[in-house]
C-alpha cells in the first residue's frame, strides 16, 4: 500500500485564485487588502519568509509593506511602529516576524497587534473566539491543514486525532481546530509516557515536533492520514519533515510531503486572513 499524497502546493494555487477573486471584488468598491510586515534584524531565514509572503501579496493584486527595523531597536521603538499601523486604515493586517530579539518581550508584542489587524491569529482574544467557536482570525499553519483535510475529501469529525507538538502556534491551535469540527484530540509531547501507543490510535496524526524524520511505519496505524508539519534539513543538508516520509507513506492512506505540503497553505491562509480583514473592515 502506497499512500495517497496531498499536494498542498496543488491546493494553496487553488485558493489562491479564490482569493485573488475576492481582492479584484473589494478593490471594485475601493478597498487594496494591506499586509504591513516588521521585520527586526537580518534573521536569514526570516527574510526569505517574508519575501515569500511580499510576493504572494504582489501575485494577488494586494498591497503590502515591509518595514526593517535594526537588531537593537528598542521595545518602546517596535510597539510605536505596531501603534502606529494599528491607526493606519489602508493596513489590513498587521505581522511581526518571528524571532525577535530575546530583551523584548514578544508576549507584549504580538498583545498589541489590533485583534482586528491580527492575521497570524496569535493575539489572546483570537486564540479565546477560537476555543470557544467564534469568528476569529485563525493561525495561518493550523487552518492551512484543516483545509488541506478538508480540500482532499477527508472528514475529521468523529476520528482520533493525535497531535505530537504542543506549541502556541500549531500543536494547540490545530488540536482545537480539530476539536471545534468534532473530532477526538490527544496531544503528545516531550513528557508523554510510551508515545507510539498513543500515536498508533490515530486516525489522522499530525507531527510537529521540529526533529528530521521523527516519526516512523511504527508509530502509524495501517491506513492513517499523516500530516508532516516539520521543516527540517537532514544530515545531507536535505529538506525533510518531521515524519520519515519513504517509510511512512508505504503504511499511510494519505501523507503530506516536505516541501509541498503544509508549508505552501501557511502563507495562502495568512492571504486569506488579510483580505477577510479588509471585507470586515469594510462592514465597520
Amino acid at each position: 500500500m502506497t499512500a495517497e499524497i496531498i499536494n498542498g502546493k496543488e491546493i494553496a494555487a487553488k485558493k489562491r485564485v479564490e482569493i485573488a477573486k475576492q481582492v479584484q471584488e473589494l478593490k471594485e468598491i475601493g478597498v487594496t487588502p494591506g499586509l504591513a510586515v516588521i521585520l527586526v534584524g537580518n534573521n536569514h531565514a526570516s527574510r526569505t519568509y517574508v519575501r515569500n509572503k511580499q510576493k504572494a501579496c504582489e501575485e494577488l493584486g494586494m498591497h503590502s509593506i515591509l518595514i526593517e527595523m535594526p537588531e537593537d531597536v528598542s521595545e518602546q521603538g517596535l510597539l510605536a511602529k505596531i501603534d502606529e499601523l494599528n491607526q493606519d486604515p489602508q493596513i489590513h493586517g498587521i505581522l511581526v516576524q518571528l524571532p525577535i530579539p530575546k530583551y523584548i518581550d514578544e508576549k507584549k508584542v504580538i498583545e498589541s497587534i489590533s485583534p482586528a489587524k491580527d492575521v497570524d491569529g496569535f493575539h489572546p482574544i483570537n486564540i479565546g473566539r477560537m476555543m470557544t467557536g467564534q469568528n476569529a482570525f485563525l493561525p495561518c499553519t493550523p487552518y492551512g491543514i484543516m483545509v488541506l483535510l478538508e480540500e482532499t475529501g477527508i472528514s475529521v469529525s468523529g476520528k482520533h486525532v493525535v497531535v505530537v507538538g504542543r506549541s502556541n502556534i500549531v500543536g494547540k491551535p490545530v488540536g482545537q481546530l480539530m476539536l471545534n469540527q468534532h473530532a477526538t484530540v490527544t496531544y503528545c509531547h516531550s513528557r508523554t509516557k510510551d508515545l507510539m501507543f498513543h500515536t498508533r490510535q490515530a486516525d489522522i496524526l499530525i507531527a510537529a515536533v521540529g526533529i528530521a524524520n521523527f516519526i516512523k511505519a511504527d508509530h502509524i496505524k495501517e491506513g492513517a492520514v499523516v500530516i508532516d508539519v516539520g521543516i527540517n534539513r537532514n544530515e545531507a543538508g536535505k529538506l525533510c519533515g518531521d515524519v520519515d516520509f519513504e517509510e511512512v507513506s508505504q503504511k499511510a492512506g494519505y501523507i503530506t510531503p516536505v516541501p509541498k505540503g503544509v508549508g505552501p497553505m501557511t502563507i495562502t491562509m495568512l492571504m486569506y486572513n488579510t483580505v477577510k480583514s479588509a471585507a470586515e473592515s469594510t462592514a465597520r
